[in-house]
């Protein structure tokens, strides 16, 4: 399982294509449910699917054209050679939105209600799709100096100039985030009554993950010596908490600052991965906010401790036996705190609202 046997089913079919089928199909299967579910026009997800999955696969090739494009400035009809590699998944969710504007557009159909049909199946392909890059041995991590962990699904061999090595898994990694990702928004998606919360909820759990796992990668795409895809996480990541986060403070401005703030403390600490005083610095400042906004008597005061002692675990660990499992353990953890403290917060806010409510009624 280290390494692939080939990279096509047979003769020229490849898993890629396949895997990339089976995680569309996947999505279009899950976007019916919901279909049904929303009591939507008959039919909506099929139409989505022709809508989007074309726009994605053009957006998904000029995204990584416009970040690699010294690779076809002298030859720019190799554009065209999608065959030969080279499509971003970020690329893709940007042209794939663009396609549902449009067929909402032309429907008179709400967009961001179209949106939330289709992140959990999404979310679902891309995690389907990822197992394409063990296929084609590419989208790993650094190599792994200690034996212990040369195993996989942890790594994976890559061929090199001295005969195979063993590197992180990151494609792996990033699949396994994604079908939990999956699990949890699918399991979520009912409680979310404004349209474009489940969409915003896909933004912040891919988005906290990738950001993380694309630290690991060999093969990043750069704008100006940064990683494209680290960046636009961080964007969008932002800005899905800060939705979801004004949408449920329903004017409560202390709650709304303190809930925005503590997210903000959580998505800059990734920036000092390497440094463990400030990364505790950054995940106390929000623990210290997310515990005034629970208040003295609040009854989900052990959740919250839970959540920040599991990313503390991580960050000791890492610091007293460091290895490249304590890296991988820790950056788990450090994704998996910040779509569970929004989430959270975004608990207390509401079961506050109820309270207040009651308080109105009696």
């Amino acid at each position: 399982m280290a390494i692939p046997y080939s990279r096509t089913i047979f003769g020229s079919l490849s898993w890629y294509s396949v895997l990339i089928i089976v995680g569309i199909l996947a999505a279009v299967w899950l976007a019916e449910r919901e279909e049904k579910r929303l009591s939507l026009p008959k039919d909506t997800a099929v139409d989505l699917a022709l809508a989007s999955v074309p726009s994605g696969i053009i957006g998904a090739r000029l995204y990584y054209v416009a970040m690699t494009w010294e690779q076809f400035a002298a030859d720019p009809i190799r554009i065209l050679y999608v065959w030969e590699g080279g499509i971003a998944i970020y690329g893709a969710v940007i042209g794939g939105a663009l396609g549902v504007l449009c067929y909402a557009k032309i429907k008179k159909l709400p967009f961001w209600r179209l949106l939330d049909i289709l992140a959990p199946g999404l979310l679902l392909a891309q995690a389907i799709g990822r197992w394409g890059n063990y296929f084609n041995m590419e989208a790993y991590g650094p190599e792994i100096q200690n034996t212990l962990f040369q195993f996989f699904p942890a790594g994976v061999l890559i061929p090199g100039s001295e005969g195979y090595t063993w590197h992180m898994a990151t494609f792996f990694y990033e699949s396994f985030w994604n079908f939990c990702g999956f699990w949890a928004l699918w399991r979520l998606r009912k409680r979310q009554k404004e349209p474009g919360s489940v969409f915003a909820w896909y933004l912040l759990i891919y988005g906290s993950g990738r950001f993380i796992i694309e630290q690991l990668r060999m093969d990043s795409l750069y704008l100006g010596g940064f990683r494209v895809s680290q960046m636009l996480s961080l964007v969008l990541c932002a800005a899905s908490a800060g939705v979801l986060l004004y949408r449920a403070a329903s004017g409560r401005k202390r709650q709304l600052l303190l809930g925005a703030i503590g997210a903000l403390a959580l998505i800059f600490r990734w920036f000092f991965l390497e440094n463990a005083w400030l990364y505790g610095a950054a995940l106390l400042l929000a623990a210290g906010l997310y515990l005034l906004m629970e208040g003295r008597n609040g009854k989900k005061t052990w959740l919250l401790l839970a959540f920040l002692l599991f990313d503390l675990a991580g960050l000791l660990y890492k610091e007293i036996a460091p290895s490249s499992f304590a890296l991988r353990l820790h950056t788990l953890l450090c994704s998996l705190t910040l779509p569970l403290l929004v989430g959270w917060s975004l608990s207390k806010m509401k079961n506050t609202e109820e309270g207040s409510a009651c308080r109105t009624t009696h």
